[in-house]
Formats: structure tokens, sequence, C-alpha cells
């Protein structure tokens, strides 16, 4: 049966109605206490103490020890000593299941029922002898002539000897990373490359050797130029500045210069680097990457 309108008033109007509640001496009548309320105010009451009252229980039984008391809800140590004791049992099983094991090989030994028949010398020989007589399959046969015939020829032909023990064996360090703006052209006496990289750019030695040129000249301005091994020769010129003296050893990769624009036979900031080899000017661009 549905709710009227005019019941809903009565009942809002009941849950608003004010009641005193007072405590006084059963005595002398004298009161002690006393406090207005109504029902709605006591609903309100009891629903935010039911909820604080749960709320306290399952924090006691989710962050304390008390959660250990009740029934079914396992300890985590408990949980993890249990693992352990597991894991150790099962050790235990297996080395009594070895202890067992050996013990009834020695037994089986000494009742006679294991063949301890000693391999001699000539039993081997027989042994060995059966194997020898297997016969090779086709495919086998073909297989060792393969692998013997690779031995009778030498790895490597003659031009790559003749590279290997050249000036290809090497492995030069770019003296800098930049663009190639003019290219190697005996023809026009141009004996090596120029290279364009950011100012003040370092210039490396590209093998390891010795300083046998650190001048300055009116064409070329400040030159260095270094003696390596295997009648190798790097020269570098226009630099702005020269970090290595004459008779300095320097390795590859070692900074000998600063990249510029000294000299008259130069247009802007660049390096003009040649690579010589027994006496003649090579392409640095055969051998080095830039």
């Amino acid at each position: 049966m549905p709710i009227t309108k005019a019941k809903r008033k009565k009942i809002a109007r009941n849950l608003r109605n004010k009641f005193r509640l007072v405590v006084m001496n059963d005595q002398t009548l004298e009161e002690k206490f006393a406090l207005r309320l109504t029902p709605l105010n006591m609903i309100v009451f009891g629903g935010t103490f039911a909820l604080s009252l749960i709320t306290i229980t399952l924090y006691l039984i989710a962050f304390t020890g008390l959660r250990e008391y009740i029934p079914g809800y396992a300890d985590v140590n408990m949980r993890r000593n249990l693992v352990k004791m597991t894991a150790r049992t099962d050790s235990l099983q297996y080395l009594v299941d070895a202890h067992d094991r050996y013990l009834q090989n020695i037994v089986n030994v000494m009742e006679g029922k294991v063949d301890t028949t000693i391999l001699t010398r000539d039993t081997a020989s027989v042994l060995y002898d059966s194997i020898r007589k297997l016969s090779r399959s086709e495919e086998d046969s073909m297989l060792r002539l393969q692998m013997e015939s690779r031995d009778r020829f030498e790895l490597i032909d003659a031009d790559e000897k003749a590279f290997s023990s050249g000036i290809g064996s090497y492995s030069f360090f770019a003296p800098v990373k930049g663009s190639i703006v003019t290219q190697f052209n005996p023809a026009q006496k141009h004996y090596g490359i120029d290279i364009v990289a950011g100012p003040d750019e370092v210039i490396k030695s590209a093998l390891d050797g010795t300083v046998v040129i650190a001048n300055f000249t009116a064409e070329t301005g400040y030159v260095i130029g270094v003696q390596h091994s295997n009648n190798l020769f790097t020269l570098y010129k226009h630099n702005s500045a020269l970090l290595k003296s004459l008779g300095d050893y320097v390795r590859a990769g070692e900074v000998i210069a600063i990249i510029g624009n000294t000299g008259e036979l130069t247009t802007g900031p660049h390096l003009h680097f040649e690579l010589w080899f027994n006496g003649s000017p090579v392409d640095p661009k055969d051998y080095i990457a830039f």
C-alpha cells in the first residue's frame, strides 16, 4: 500500500519532534544531565557510531596481531615456515633414497648380482677392433675428402697477401669529421683532400708516429707532419695552432692541432690532409672514412 503525502509529512514531523533526555537523582530528584534529542539525530548518531565501530574493527584485524585469533586466518610467517619445511623434507627424502640405493648396490655386489668384470687391455683391444671394423658411409667419405682438401691450400690469395702487407692493413683514425670540398688530384698537384669542419675543431693523428714537421710557411700556414711505420707519412696544413712539437711521439687519435685558415693558399677554415706511402701520395678516401 503506497504511503500517502499526508503520512509522509507526519513521519517527517515525528522525526523532527524534540525529546528531552534527563538524568536525575532518584533520591532528591535533582536534575544532573539533560539532552535534547530528535529521532533523526538519534538515527544519524547511531549510524555514525556503527560505521566507526566497523572501521576500527577492520583496522585492528588487518594491521594488528588480532587477526591470528580469527579461525581460518593463517599467519604469514607460518606459511613461510611451512614452505621451508616442505623443501627441507623433500631434500631429506632425496638423500634417504640415494642412501638406500647406495646400500642396495653394495648388497648386490656382495651377492654377485652385478657384473664386476674389469676391462683389461686385451678386452679393450677387442672392443676397439670391432669399432674400427665399422664401414664408412658414402656421405662420410665425401665429407672427409672435402675437409682434408681444405688444408692443402692457403687461406688467402696473392692479392689479399699484398693488401695485408701494404697500406690496406692499417686502421686509420679520421683526423677530423667533416665535408670534403676538394678531392685528391695529383694532375693539378693537389696531393691531398680539403675537409671543412666546425670552427676550432681539433685535428687528430691518423696513426701512431713521430712528428717530423712542425712549422709555419707563408703558403700553407701552420703545418704539422707525422712519420708512421712502414713508410707512411701524413701531413696536416692550414692549422690555426699546433699542439705538438718536432720530435714528439703521438698516438692514433691524439690531438695534434686546431683547424684554421692560415697561409696564402686557403680560402676559408679547413684542413688540407695528405697521405703518403713509400714516397708517393695516395687518396686518403680509399682508406679513411671521413
